[in-house]
């Protein structure tokens, strides 16, 4: 029986698609077509962990993905305040300082001076002149809705042009530009070019935690999660309590930088775009993948202070905090050291036994380790 030319076509094209789905699969790699449950999980522990997500991340479930950094100290601790072999410990939160408040309206009170310039600017002239054109525009509304009726009007006025109004209207909201413009420059500038800076910090945004490194103290680094509350967590394993902060704020590891020091942030990610802000220090910044950005504070008032990754990262976005917290100069030197690292001019304590006694040790400046931090961003 002979067959028709589109019985033909019909064969001759499901032919063409069978032997393209074979050289297709004869051309995916192994490992892709490979079931995800088979693959092995790559165990990625310590400080490598924050350095590669996306390497911990294939092969796991999502949950084993999604799963809590190792953290610097020992997790399984479960008090927030234990002291360090340096009898460093952590401040409690204040109420309604550094934290969110219920209800509350408006900007939380501000600890740098830029911040408080900020919602100086924001208060004091912003709201106002909000006030002023919007109050403005209603009684300019009722005038028009009241003059111009049709009662009082049953003839409308045929004028189509007022060179005076367009004038006015012209250069009026010109003016409002400008008295809104001289001082946001002057604001930008201040937050964006620092005084001479005393420390300098490495924050890197990971999926879903931030890791915090000191070059100028000895280039250790931290690893920052977030703290679970207690209903959510194994036996054992550390948990949020009062004494940590608010809940999903708490970290299991506090960024410490000293009080009255001029601090300079080195902000980047490993993965997608994060933003580091802190709402009591006024300044945001995105943390962008093979980009370095730069803000800085200077905080007098020792506190803990929260915030969060501001940019929509990912399934565990809202599970990303930020804490800070200030302390006296004198502390953050206990601090550095129960950390492993050094106060610039401070040899480590390795170095220090390895001298001969009565040898003076060679101070290590602070500009080397910079610029090394410098060269490996």
């Amino acid at each position: 029986m002979l067959q028709s030319p589109t019985q033909v076509t019909g064969v001759r094209m499901k032919l063409i698609a069978w032997a393209i789905a074979l050289a297709a699969a004869g051309l995916t790699p192994a490992a892709a077509q490979t079931p995800q449950a088979a693959q092995p999980i790559k165990e990625v522990a310590g400080p490598a962990a924050a350095t590669a997500p996306s390497e911990r991340a294939q092969g796991q479930s999502l949950d084993a993905a999604n799963a809590p950094a190792p953290s610097t100290p020992d997790s399984a601790n479960p008090t927030a305040t234990q002291p360090t072999a340096t009898n460093f410990t952590h401040a409690l939160p204040a109420k309604n300082i550094g934290v969110p408040i219920r209800a509350g309206t408006g900007l939380q009170e501000q600890v740098t001076d830029v911040g408080r310039e900020a919602a100086g600017f924001h208060n004091n002239w912003l709201l106002l002149l909000c006030v002023v054109i919007c109050a403005v525009v209603l009684i300019l509304l009722c005038i028009a809705l009241w003059k111009f009726r049709r009662g009082a009007n049953p003839t409308p006025s045929r004028t189509s042009h007022n060179t005076l109004l367009e004038v006015v209207w012209t250069l009026v909201p010109v003016i409002i530009l400008v008295a809104i413009a001289v001082p946001s420059f002057s604001l930008l500038r201040k937050q964006y070019m620092p005084p001479p800076v005393d420390l300098t910090v490495k924050v890197t945004g990971n999926q879903w935690f931030w890791t915090y490194s000191y070059p100028d103290n000895g280039g250790f680094e931290i690893v920052s999660n977030l703290l679970k509350e207690k209903a959510d967590v194994k036996t054992g394993d550390r948990f949020r309590t009062d004494a940590d902060g608010p809940p999903l704020l708490a970290v299991d590891e506090r960024m410490v930088i000293p009080a009255g020091k001029v601090v300079k942030f080195l902000v980047t990610s490993n993965d997608v775009i994060h933003a580091f802000w802190v709402p009591a220090f006024y300044s945001k910044i995105d943390a962008n993948p093979g980009q370095v950005n730069e803000i800085w504070a200077k905080v007098d008032e020792p506190g803990v202070y929260f915030g969060q990754c501001t940019e929509l990262c990912g399934a565990r976005h809202g599970y990303m905090p930020i804490a800070v917290e200030v302390v006296p100069p004198e502390k953050f030197a206990e601090w550095i050291g129960s950390k492993g690292g050094t106060m610039p001019g401070q040899q480590p304590a390795a170095t220090q036994a390895a001298q001969p006694a009565g040898a003076t040790p060679a101070p290590i400046p602070a500009v080397a380790t910079n610029q090394a931090a410098t060269a490996q961003n």
